[in-house]
């Protein structure tokens, strides 16, 4: 009934989608197991991509030839450039989410894209012989034969749903769970554990009072996350969102439900996301707060369903609807589904190679949730790093690793895989070290020839980033030999209120200037203008942005090669650390249960002192 298969991923979210994408385009025959065709990249939780540091991913995972980038532009109701008022290493894009396109035009996209198959049914196993990956075994009893194996079940591996004092099993809501996968690997040597994540209850937007409300307008300029030119709305389309608070009263009456929260009356094993807490744990976290803020997002152009973004919720039903009906601007606001928590199995990701392999067993592959990660665009960029190396894999080819200052998805993987995680890991601009050289407008620059040199990313992005290239080498010539008079610039100044020049200054030093911007210097300098009329926006900031920030960014660059020697710097598997009597047994215990590639991951390991990693260094310098 099926032929065989280089590549099989489990489970249709975002890092699945991602993953058979990126197999697919690479030349692998791809299947695409899903338990519900109608949920293909389901927007389980927030109608939204992007963010801090989730933009950058996005971005990434474009720029090496994914579609997440493609498909949030193409589906966006809202867009917003995040941080402008901070350096550019922290601008980060947003945009609010149509659910129900951004679903439509991931499932187009896929059924577009040549070798990839679908078929619905669970996974129950993995095929496993001579301890390789080599199939699946799914619920209606087929056997499926593929020379790599994906697996990224999101939050369905044992799913249990909670609302207040119900409780039942669930991937999603109205969705039932996934079995037999967890107990076969555990049985085979895998570590397993538990984690939640939760989301707000969805409303009838017919029923607030927006008058009562803040209202959040997108940007004027839509930027986008793709680098390719993809359709998208144009700023008087986009629809707002609206922010509200709640108050003493709200927290009075969610406090009512407490003693019959699955939370605090241990129902729930699971550790939840610390930086995205349900209502009643930031009130009973930070007690001293008499307001949260609640983010009113639409679910999308044609429909009147409304998230309610920070009130995220497990409590009793009667007790959620209480506690919103309270909410100024939701006096009145009716229900569409109630909030629930969900508890889900994951595997701790120190089992894990590189290229997202498992160690035990050869050709097998996680990405996304089971990894113990949370968010879509962190799932999203590892099921593209998987599927890429599950291609390359099935076909005997070099792994495709990302270090950490080559991209967030590189910090990302490591932290992973170095560090471990026993709550639902986030991304965020503080995790990567080296962000002046990981900023959202460089993705292309940093990662397209990658993705092309793997025969990911297409023919047309890579003259993209030439063109971009040469333009921004033109634009830095053309104002390192410009000179500019005091009279063309100084009104200019007198806008910013910045000291005026009295003689003739290079453009190069003036854009060195805080606040200066090269675009908005133009009008008052007309040659100029006239010299670079041609060059398009994005080039001219990226011209800017390297002008501005060289230093920084040339020190970064040290940095990064001083630590290269670190990174470079291979571990053999079979290394035998009890050799080694002068490190910290915590270090030993660590360097035997991680197994680090480099000694550059060996130093980050949570628990390792730098004297371990120099001993470690010594030995195997002998």
């Amino acid at each position: 009934m099926f032929p065989n298969y280089d590549v099989i991923v489990v489970g249709a979210g975002h890092a699945g989608c991602e993953a058979a994408a990126a197999a697919a385009n690479m030349g692998s025959k791809v299947l695409l197991i899903t338990m519900n065709m109608q949920t293909i990249a389901q927007m389980s939780c927030n109608p939204a991509m992007g963010g801090i540091a989730k933009g950058q991913i996005v971005r990434e995972i474009d720029a090496l030839g994914g579609y997440s980038g493609i498909v949030s532009d193409a589906s966006m109701i809202q867009f917003r450039m995040l941080n402008r008022s901070k350096g550019p290493a922290m601008w980060s894009p947003r945009c609010q989410s149509d659910r129900m396109l951004f679903a439509a035009k991931w499932r187009e996209m896929l059924e577009q894209t040549p070798n990839v198959d679908f078929y619905q049914d669970m996974v129950q196993s993995i095929i496993i012989k001579n301890n390789q990956a080599c199939g699946v075994v799914t619920g209606l009893g087929h056997h499926i034969s593929a020379k790599s194996v994906v697996v990224t079940s999101g939050t369905f591996l044992n799913g249990i749903i909670h609302i207040g004092e119900k409780q039942f099993g669930g991937g999603r809501v109205a969705e039932k769970a996934a079995t037999g996968i967890t107990e076969q690997l555990v049985a085979l040597g895998f570590e397993s554990d538990r984690l939640k994540t939760g989301t707000p209850p969805r409303v009838d937007g017919r029923s607030l009072d927006y008058s009562k409300m803040e209202e959040q307008k997108g940007d004027d300029e839509i930027v986008g996350f793709s680098f390719l030119e993809v359709p998208k709305i144009t700023a008087a389309q986009q629809r707002s969102c609206f922010i509200t608070y709640t108050n003493s009263d709200v927290h009075d009456i969610l406090k009512t439900g407490f003693d019959r929260s699955p939370m605090y009356q241990g129902r729930i094993e699971g550790v939840g996301p610390r930086y995205c807490p349900s209502i009643e744990d930031k009130i009973n976290r930070f007690a001293d707060r008499d307001r949260h803020q609640l983010f009113v997002e639409p679910e999308g152009f044609n429909t009147v369903e409304i998230y309610v973004n920070g009130f995220s919720t497990s409590l009793p039903e009667e007790v959620q609807i209480q506690a919103l009906r309270t909410v100024p601007g939701f006096e009145n606001c009716r229900i569409f589904r109630p909030g629930y928590a969900i508890e889900y199995d994951y595997f701790p990701p120190t089992q894990l190679r590189y290229t997202l392999e498992t160690k035990q067993i050869n050709n097998l592959f996680f990405a996304g949730q089971i990894n113990g990660t949370t968010g879509y665009e962190e799932a999203a960029c590892q099921g593209l790093m998987a599927g890429i190396n599950a291609h390359q894999k099935a076909f005997h080819l070099p792994p495709f690793i990302l270090k950490r200052s080559d991209a967030y998805i590189g910090v990302l993987i490591d932290d992973l895989i170095s560090k471990g995680t026993d709550e639902p890991y986030r991304m965020f601009t503080s995790r990567a070290e080296y962000r002046t050289l990981l900023r959202q407008d460089n993705a292309d620059l940093r990662l397209t020839e990658m993705g092309y040199q793997l025969g990911l990313a297409k023919e047309n992005r890579m003259q993209l980033v030439r063109a971009k290239q040469e333009g921004v080498a033109q634009v830095k010539q053309v104002v390192e030999t410009f000179s500019v008079e005091p009279a063309e610039i100084n009104p200019y100044f007198d806008t910013l209120q910045s000291a005026p020049v009295t003689e003739k200054q290079k453009a190069t030093k003036l854009i060195l200037r805080p606040n200066v911007s090269l675009t908005a210097m133009l009008p008052y300098v007309p040659k100029l203008q006239s010299a670079l009329q041609h060059i398009a926006p994005d080039v001219l900031e990226q011209a800017e942005i390297q002008i501005k920030y060289e230093r920084y960014i040339e020190k970064e660059k040290e940095v990064v090669d001083k630590m290269s020697q670190l990174e470079n710097a291979l571990i053999p598997d079979n290394f035998d650390y009890d050799k080694i009597h002068a490190i910290s047994n915590e270090a030993l215990q660590k360097f035997k249960r991680i197994r680090p590639s480099t000694l550059g991951q060996a130093s980050r390991i949570s628990g390792v002192n730098p004297s371990d990693v120099q001993i470690l260094m010594v030995y195997m310098g002998r």
